[in-house]
C-alpha cells in the first residue's frame, strides 16, 4: 500500500450512487480554476496576505455551558488543532494553505481522518483537480476527489471540510473567478508592456544611412565595422566621423512606460475583489485599518471555519452538549500601546481581565498565579451592595443601642 493509499482510503458509498440534482439548474462537479491568478504578483500578494493572517487564527475546543464558557481540555483534539494537524505540517500551514485555496478557487477543501469511534486523528488539506457529490439512496451525501495526479478517492461529505466564497449561484460550490479574469489578464499585458518596451528601447540605438548602394553581405560588414569602432566601450571619446557615403542617425527611444494611474487602478481592482487593500499588502497598516480588514475579510471566514469544524467533528448530540470548534484571534495585538494601556486601565477595575489577560496583551510573559481577577472597591455586586449597606445600618443601630444602655446605667 502506497502513501496516497494510506493517507486516503477511500469509504466507497453504495453502487447505487448518482450524481447530486441542484436546484438551481447548475453543476454539482467542481473544477480548480484555469486562470492562472497566483502566477500575477499583484493577485499572490494579496492572496498571501489574507492567508498569513488567517493561519494565525487560533481553534480551540470550547464547551459552552449555561451562561459560561469554558475551554475543554482534551489534549489530542488541541494537539491536531493548535499544533499538528497531521504529520506532514504544522497548524499554520494548514490554515494558510486553505485560506489560500480559497481565495484562488473560491472552495476549500480538507478531510477530516477519524478513527472507528470517531474520534479526529488527522486533518489534511486537498489540493483536488476536480470534485462531484454523489447521492446514496440513504440521502447521505458523498464527495469524489479527482487530485492533479490522476488518482481519485471518495469520502462522505461529513467527514469534508469545505469552505466556500461567492457562494450564490450553486447549492453546492462557490462560484468560479470568472468575474476577476479580465482584470489579472490586463494586470499580466501590463508587466509584459513594460518588459518588452524595455527591451526595444534597448535593442534599436540609431540608423546608418548610406548613400550609394551596397550589396546585403557589404551592408552587414559596413555596419558591424561602424559599431565595432564607434559604439562600443572602446570608443572613449564619444565622437562619430562620418564622410559622405553614409549618415548616422541616433535614436532615442525611452521606455514604453504605462501610465502609474492605470497600474493603480487595476491593483485597486484586485485588492477590492479580495477583500484587502493596500496597506494591509504592504504591511503598513494602522489599529483602524487592520481593525477594518479583521471585521470584514479575517472575521468571516474565521466564523465560517468555526461553524464548519464544529458541525464536522461533533455529532448533534454533543452539539447539544455545547462543544464547539472555536476560531479567534488576539485582534488587540495590533493596538497601539496606548490603546492597550487604555483598555487595561477601564476593564480591570471591574474585573473584567485578570492579571494573565492583562499581561498577553501587553505581549508580556504570564506569572504564577495570574489568573485571578483584580475588582476596586468602588465597583461591587448589587446583591452584595444591599449586604453591605444592611449589615453597615445593623451597625449604627447595635452602636446607638449599646450608647443608650450606657446612659441609662449612668
Amino acid at each position: 500500500m502506497n502513501l496516497f493509499q494510506k493517507i486516503f482510503k477511500s469509504k466507497k458509498p453504495p453502487q447505487t450512487t448518482e450524481r447530486v440534482e441542484l436546484l438551481s439548474g447548475s453543476t454539482s462537479l467542481f473544477s480548480a480554476w484555469s486562470g492562472d491568478a497566483y502566477s500575477s504578483d499583484i493577485y499572490r500578494a494579496a492572496v498571501d496576505s489574507i492567508a498569513r493572517n488567517i493561519a494565525k487564527l487560533k481553534a480551540s475546543h470550547v464547551v459552552k455551558n449555561t451562561g459560561s464558557t469554558k475551554v475543554e481540555a482534551d489534549a489530542r483534539l488541541t494537539q491536531i488543532l493548535q499544533v499538528e494537524p497531521n504529520r506532514f505540517m504544522n497548524s499554520y500551514d494548514l490554515w494558510y494553505k486553505l485560506a489560500t485555496h480559497l481565495f484562488l478557487f473560491n472552495n476549500s477543501f480538507a478531510l477530516l481522518d477519524k478513527d472507528d469511534t470517531g474520534n479526529l486523528r488527522n486533518i489534511f488539506p486537498l489540493d483536488v483537480a476536480a470534485a462531484e457529490f454523489l447521492a446514496a439512496p440513504t440521502g447521505e451525501l458523498y464527495v469524489k476527489f479527482r487530485f492533479r495526479s490522476g488518482k481519485e478517492a471518495t469520502f462522505p461529505y461529513s467527514d469534508v471540510i469545505h469552505l466556500r466564497r461567492h457562494f450564490n449561484s450553486n447549492d453546492l460550490l462557490g462560484t468560479p473567478n470568472d468575474a476577476i479574469n479580465s482584470v489579472i489578464e490586463l494586470a499580466h499585458v501590463q508587466t509584459q508592456g513594460i518588459e518588452q518596451g524595455i527591451k526595444n528601447s534597448a535593442n534599436i540605438r540609431g540608423i546608418l544611412k548610406f548613400t550609394q548602394l551596397l550589396s546585403p553581405e557589404k551592408l552587414r560588414k559596413e555596419r558591424d565595422a561602424f559599431m565595432e569602432d564607434y559604439l562600443s566601450i572602446n570608443n572613449d571619446g564619444g565622437v562619430v566621423a562620418t564622410d559622405q557615403k553614409m549618415e548616422y542617425v541616433p535614436i532615442d527611444l525611452k521606455p514604453a512606460l504605462i501610465d502609474k494611474r492605470q497600474m493603480d487602478a487595476v491593483k485597486t481592482k484586485i485588492y477590492e475583489y479580495l477583500g484587502v487593500s493596500d496597506k494591509i499588502v504592504n504591511s503598513s497598516y494602522d489599529e483602524d485599518v487592520w481593525a477594518a480588514f479583521y471585521e470584514s475579510t479575517i472575521e468571516p471566514i474565521a466564523l465560517q471555519l468555526s461553524l464548519e469544524f464544529t458541525r464536522k467533528i461533533f455529532t448533534p448530540k454533543e452539539q447539544e452538549f455545547g462543544n464547539s470548534i472555536l476560531f479567534e484571534s488576539g485582534r488587540l495585538q495590533f493596538s497601539s500601546n496606548r490603546t492597550k494601556i487604555r483598555l487595561i486601565s477601564v476593564l480591570v477595575p471591574y474585573g473584567l481581565l485578570s492579571i494573565n489577560q492583562a499581561l498577553e496583551i501587553l505581549n508580556l510573559p504570564t506569572v504564577e498565579d495570574g489568573d485571578r481577577r483584580l475588582q476596586t472597591l468602588n465597583v461591587v455586586d448589587a446583591a452584595a451592595a444591599n449586604s453591605y449597606q444592611l449589615s453597615d445600618i445593623q451597625r449604627q443601630l447595635k452602636e446607638e443601642a449599646t450608647k443608650e444602655l450606657a446612659e441609662d446605667d449612668e
